[in-house]
């Protein structure tokens, strides 16, 4: 990017320059609408969750014998929802203020297979497109236990195709770890920043990680450009993918129903407020969009960006 380009973003806009100073800002959108307005711009609709929801459903009893961490849940990757009282009476003193209602911690950080949010969005796209080649192969149809994919023959066939992918660390390890364990020949094209843990997690999944010395900017890049220069090559784009998308937002209608075995009522007179640490790529954006489909305006969502630049959006 250009200097020249920088100058006049933060021209326009003033905060920006206290961004690039790394200064915590907090930013509260001034174009907020309701969910009824705003459904219309988005081009996905309560449908399309609902589609990518049976689609995971379709796919719990492969996952639960692939993945016998996910046997306890039959195949489903979720996380519990938990209160933290603790932390909420150290916020309190803190800032000295009482906080009010009840602060609780959806722990996607334990989402099984590979432990972050990510298992959400990414492992999602792969179980996608893989039900994709099988179907239009007429290995697969819709109405059979997608448990026998869980199979050599199935191995042999995915084997055929490729999938690549640029990641800090987190996407790479869920797309890594699900296509390796389907038969893919996947590559994960992994930024500086990236854990060496993470990267040796991969290659132990049979994945083949390839090192850049730049940012996440190069390793997608390249990762694209790979993906391009072979027809059996299947790119996830974290930046642009609409079935990332729809895999995090499946978490708004989950939590509701967490919200209801628990007793916990969300309404006009008990909002939501839910804070999403932010990275890059669609997650936070994903389930934000699922959170206003199970709750409506009743719940807000703030956006944080703790590493990089320490802003907040709501």
């Amino acid at each position: 990017m250009q200097k020249s380009q920088i100058l006049s973003w933060v021209a326009q806009h003033p905060l920006l320059q206290r961004m690039v100073a790394l200064e915590p800002i907090t930013w509260f959108n001034p174009r907020a609408t309701t969910l009824t307005a705003g459904l219309p711009h988005v081009g996905l609709t309560a449908a399309d969750v609902a589609d990518a929801e049976q689609r995971l459903a379709r796919f719990a009893p492969y996952l639960a014998a692939a993945f016998p961490e996910t046997q306890p849940t039959k195949g489903i990757i979720e996380s519990e929802l938990v209160a933290i009282p603790a932390m909420q009476l150290a916020l309190d003193r803190r800032y000295g203020q009482t906080l009010g209602g009840r602060l609780l911690l959806k722990k996607d950080s334990h989402l099984p297979i590979s432990g972050s949010i990510k298992a959400r969005g990414g492992i999602y796209e792969v179980l996608t497109h893989a039900e994709k080649l099988a179907l239009e192969a007429g290995l697969l149809h819709t109405g059979d236990d997608y448990a026998r994919l869980f199979s050599d023959e199935f191995r042999q066939f995915f084997s055929q195709y490729r999938i690549a992918v640029g990641s800090t660390g987190n996407l790479g390890l869920s797309i890594g770890i699900i296509s390796a364990r389907l038969g893919f020949d996947v590559s994960v094209h992994m930024s500086a920043d990236a854990r060496a843990w993470k990267k040796q997690k991969l290659r132990d999944n049979g994945v083949t990680v390839v090192e850049y010395a730049d940012d996440y900017g190069v390793a997608v890049e390249q990762g694209r450009k790979q993906a391009a220069d072979d027809p059996s090559c299947f790119f996830i784009d974290d930046e642009n993918s609409q079935t990332l998308f729809l895999g995090y937002a499946v978490a708004g209608g989950r939590l509701k129903r967490q919200f209801a075995e628990q007793g916990i009522v969300v309404d006009a007179q008990h909002p939501l407020f839910v804070y999403l640490p932010c990275g890059v790529g669609g997650g936070p954006g994903g389930v934000a969009f699922g959170l206003k489909l199970a709750f409506g305006d009743h719940v807000h969502c703030i956006f944080a960006e703790p590493t990089h630049s320490p802003c907040m959006l709501l």
